[in-house]
């Protein structure tokens, strides 16, 4: 029909209209864009030492930090401004492994059934059971605390809500007639898990992904704030480690990059509630 929507035209427009959403994901523009251009129209290295320690915002004899320095001396605005691709890359990555692996163990498991679906639970019920904060950071103190190893840390030990996800939706779909269909045609395993079913489960998949960006980041926070993050590469986390034995004397050093984390992670939390809303069905007519 001429008139006909899309589910994904449909799902956009509903996302659109969702004020929550629309705001969150014009802050993460933001965000990105400050992270992405931000050095070149500040391009002031966030290691260097700049002025004294702990000056103030807007002190009046340090006119070229208006955000003040940290405990070394370091300009806060140049940390935000460099440390947001760290922080970001780390969570993007961490992100993208954690779905890789959650949907390709959930997906295995669902569509066989089984003793492969009973052996796969089993891994994923034991990686589940373990505290993730004290799995990654041990896997980080095991390797070096490279941005790479913390993205890998972070993206093994949080799969398991994906895998039961991804299990659950290739349950229910791979009983549906256009499956069967397709499997009375010839169609192999291989085709009917990748070209048949995910594409059928990837609007809660997408939604899970786009909060667990959000997850990652905190991860990595606290990761970097418990001294485990790499101290040759600036971050947001590594900010409020680094000053938080001198929150007192300098509040701007520990705040400003907790309120950068904050921003970003309420922007994918809006987003991902937008999402949810679109792709929903049921939540469509509220």
């Amino acid at each position: 029909m001429p008139g006909a929507r899309g589910p994904g035209r449909e799902a956009l427009i509903m996302f659109c209209r969702n004020p929550g959403a629309l705001a969150g994901a014009v802050v993460f523009l933001l965000i990105l864009a400050l992270t992405l251009v931000g050095p070149w129209l500040y391009p002031v290295d966030p290691f260097e030492i700049v002025w004294a320690p702990l000056t103030s915002p807007g002190d009046e004899f340090a006119q070229g930090v208006p955000l003040g320095t940290d405990y070394l001396g370091r300009d806060v605005l140049a940390g935000i401004v460099h440390g947001g691709r760290a922080t970001l890359a780390v969570g993007s990555a961490a992100a993208l492994l954690t779905v890789l692996i959650g949907v390709g163990m959930g997906a295995l498991a669902g569509y066989h059934g089984g003793w492969v679906d009973g052996l796969l639970m089993r891994v994923t019920e034991f990686f589940q059971v373990l505290p993730p904060l004290l799995l990654a950071m041990v896997l980080v103190t095991l390797f070096s605390p490279t941005l790479t190893t913390i993205a890998v840390a972070i993206g093994v030990v949080s799969w398991p809500g994906v895998a039961r996800l991804a299990r659950g939706e290739f349950l229910r779909l791979k009983q549906l007639d256009y499956v069967k269909a397709a499997r009375a045609a010839g169609a192999g395993s291989g085709h009917l898990i990748l070209r048949v079913i995910l594409p059928n489960a990837l609007p809660p998949l997408i939604v899970t992904a786009a909060l667990t960006v959000g997850v990652a980041i905190l991860f990595e926070a606290g990761l970097s704030f418990l001294g485990l993050g790499d101290p040759n590469i600036m971050s947001w986390g590594l900010m409020i480690g680094a000053n938080r034995d001198y929150i007192r004397d300098g509040w701007w050093a520990v705040t400003f990059p907790g309120a950068a984390i904050f921003l970003t992670v309420l922007s994918v939390s809006l987003m991902g509630d937008g999402l949810n809303d679109a792709f929903n069905p049921r939540l469509r007519e509220r």
